[in-house]
C-alpha cells in the first residue's frame, strides 16, 4: 500500500476537530513534503519523524513522501501530529499493518529516540474521540488527564514501537483506568486562620453563597489577600461537569494537575499582566487568566495598579461568562464564568484617614480614578477591611472554620438551584422582579436608597440580587427590609472616600 489514512485531532480553542493525516509514497527523488496549513512546529515534524522511525529500527522509505493534513483550511499547531505522521509512513510503506487504523486516533509528539512526549489538550481530544467511539492512542504522561473523559477508550503508549506492536497485533495496548479520586480535596487555607474582621468574613460568606463579585479595600496588612485566598474553600464542591470543564481548560494551557482534580481554581495574576494574558489571546488563541479561573476565583490584588485597558476588558466577560478571541484567520471562544475578588488600598500610601497618610487629595483622586465607574458598578459587594489594633488582634479567638461556612453556602446554593437553576448573581433582569421582589417596608427603603446613592439600573438589580442571597442565608422566603439594608450597606462602599 502506498497510501495510508490516519485519524488525529487538532486543537482549536476548547474544541478538538478531527484531522485526517493522508500519507502518500511515490517513486522519484527522495523528498518529504508536508501540506495542509501547518505552522512551523508541525513542519518541523519531518526531522523528528525521520529520526524516530530510524532509531526504532524501522526503515525510512527513500521515496517521494507527501503528507496532507486535511481539512486544509484548519490551522494546525504543535507537535501532536508527529505520531500519526510516523504511523502513516510506516503503514504506507508496508512495515505496519493498516487493518486496525479505522478504530483508532493518534496524538503525540515524538522524541528523536522514538519515545512519546506529552501534548496539550489531551482531555479535549479524548472527549471527542469518545463521542466518535474510537480508541485514542496517546503518550503515557497524558493518560490520567485523558481518562477523565469516561466515554473515551484511552490507550497510552511509551514509544513508537509499542504503538506499532499494537497495530500489528503482537502486544495490545491496555486501556488506561485511572485511580479513584476524591472530588474536591481539602483546601490549603482555612477561614479560621483569619482573626477579627467579622464584617469582611460575613461579606465573604454572602459572596460565596450567591457567587457575587467582591471588592475589599483598606490599609496594607489588614488581611485582604488572606480573606480572598480563603474564598475557594467556602464554595460548593464541583460537580463532574464543572470539574471536566475546568480540567479541559487547564489541559489546553498545559497546566493540568491531577492532584488538584475537582478543586476550585484560584488565579491571582500580577498587576503587570497584559490584556491578552488576562482575557486570552495570541496568534494561536490561548485561554487567559479569566478562563483558567472558570468555576473558580480570580483575585486581582492592588486593583488600581492594573492597566486601565486591562481592567476594562473584564467588563463583558463579567456579564456574559464567555470571552471570544478573534484574529484575522481564526476565532476561539473560551468560557469565563469566574468569581471576581479584588483588593485595593484607599490611597497610594495605603493609610488614608490616619495621621500616617501624606497623600494629597489630588493624588488620592487620581489613584481611585484609575477604576472606571462601569467597572465599579459591576462589583456586587464592596467592603472595608479596617486595621485592627494590637490589643484587639491578640484578644480575638479563632474564627469559624471554612468547613462550617461551606455547609451553609452549599445549603443556600441548593435552594437557588431548586428555585431558579443558577446562583443569584446570574439572574437575568426579567427574573429579578419575580424572584427578588421586596416586601412593602423593603420597597420603601430601596426607593430611599436609590435617591440617596444615585444607583444605576445595574446597581439597583445588583442590590436586589445580593439581598436575595442574604435572605436565602437567613432562610426567608421573601426579601425584607433587613436584608435590603445589609445589601445597600455593601453598595455604599462604591465611594470609600
Amino acid at each position: 500500500m502506498s497510501l495510508a489514512l490516519v485519524r488525529t485531532r487538532a486543537l482549536v480553542g476548547l474544541n478538538a476537530p478531527e484531522v485526517t493525516v493522508e500519507v502518500h509514497l511515490a517513486n522519484g527523488l527522495p523528498s518529504f513534503n508536508l501540506v495542509g496549513l501547518a505552522d512551523t512546529e508541525v513542519r518541523e515534524a519531518r526531522d523528528r519523524v525521520r529520526a524516530a522511525i530510524v532509531t526504532s529500527q524501522f526503515e525510512f522509505p527513500q521515496r517521494r513522501i507527501t503528507v496532507n493534513l486535511a481539512p486544509a483550511d484548519l490551522p494546525k499547531e504543535g507537535g501532536r501530529f508527529d505520531l500519526p505522521i510516523a504511523i502513516g509512513i510506516l503503514v504506507a510503506s508496508g512495515q505496519v499493518e493498516g487493518a486496525r487504523l479505522g478504530g483508532h486516533e493518534f496524538v503525540g509528539e515524538l522524541s528523536l529516540n522514538g519515545s512519546l512526549r506529552p501534548i496539550r489538550g489531551a482531555l479535549a481530544a479524548a472527549l471527542e474521540s469518545g463521542r466518535a467511539a474510537r480508541g485514542l492512542v496517546l503518550p503515557d504522561a497524558n493518560a490520567d488527564e485523558a481518562a477523565l473523559a469516561s466515554a473515551a477508550q484511552v490507550l497510552p503508549a511509551g514509544n513508537l514501537l509499542a504503538v506499532c506492536a499494537h497495530l500489528n497485533g503482537h502486544t495490545a495496548l491496555a486501556r488506561h483506568v485511572p485511580a479513584p479520586r476524591e472530588a474536591g480535596g481539602a483546601q490549603e487555607a482555612d477561614l479560621a486562620e483569619v482573626k477579627g474582621q467579622l464584617q469582611a468574613r460575613r461579606a465573604l460568606e454572602v459572596a460565596a453563597a450567591g457567587q457575587h463579585s467582591l471588592l475589599l479595600f483598606g490599609p496594607p496588612g489588614t488581611g485582604k489577600s488572606m480573606l480572598a485566598r480563603r474564598l475557594p474553600g467556602l464554595l460548593p464542591r464541583m460537580d463532574e461537569a464543572e470539574a471536566i470543564e475546568s480540567a479541559a481548560i487547564q489541559s489546553i494551557e498545559g497546566s493540568f494537575d491531577a492532584s488538584r482534580w475537582a478543586q476550585r481554581p484560584y488565579r491571582a495574576p500580577h498587576h503587570s499582566s497584559s490584556a491578552p494574558a488576562l482575557v486570552g489571546g495570541g496568534a494561536n488563541p490561548r485561554p487567559g487568566e479569566i478562563s483558567l479561573a472558570h468555576h473558580g476565583v480570580l483575585f486581582l490584588d492592588e486593583l488600581p495598579e492594573f492597566d486601565r485597558r486591562v481592567l476594562e476588558a473584564l467588563r463583558e466577560p463579567l456579564e456574559t461568562g464567555t470571552v471570544t478571541v478573534s484574529r484575522a484567520r481564526r476565532r476561539a471562544e473560551f468560557p469565563a464564568r469566574f468569581q471576581l475578588v479584588a483588593a485595593m488600598n484607599p490611597c497610594p500610601c495605603g493609610h488614608a484617614g490616619s495621621a500616617r497618610c501624606r497623600c494629597t487629595p489630588d493624588q488620592i483622586a487620581r489613584y481611585r480614578g484609575k477604576l472606571s465607574g462601569p467597572l465599579l458598578d459591576r462589583m456586587d459587594i464592596i467592603i472595608e477591611v479596617p486595621l485592627l489594633d494590637h490589643a484587639e488582634m491578640l484578644a480575638q479567638p479563632a474564627g469559624e472554620p471554612s468547613a462550617a461556612v461551606r455547609e451553609r453556602v452549599e445549603r443556600v446554593r441548593a435552594v437557588q438551584r431548586d428555585r431558579q437553576g443558577e446562583p443569584n448573581s446570574r439572574l437575568a433582569a426579567g427574573r429579578i422582579d419575580a424572584l427578588c421582589a421586596p416586601d412593602n417596608e423593603g420597597r420603601a427603603l430601596l426607593s430611599h436608597a436609590i435617591a440617596r446613592l444615585n444607583l444605576s439600573a445595574r446597581g439597583y438589580h445588583r442590590v436586589l440580587k445580593v439581598a436575595r442571597t442574604i435572605a436565602d442565608l437567613a432562610g426567608a422566603e421573601r426579601v425584607g427590609a433587613a436584608h435590603l439594608a445589609e445589601a445597600i450597606q455593601y453598595r455604599r462602599g462604591l465611594d470609600p472616600r
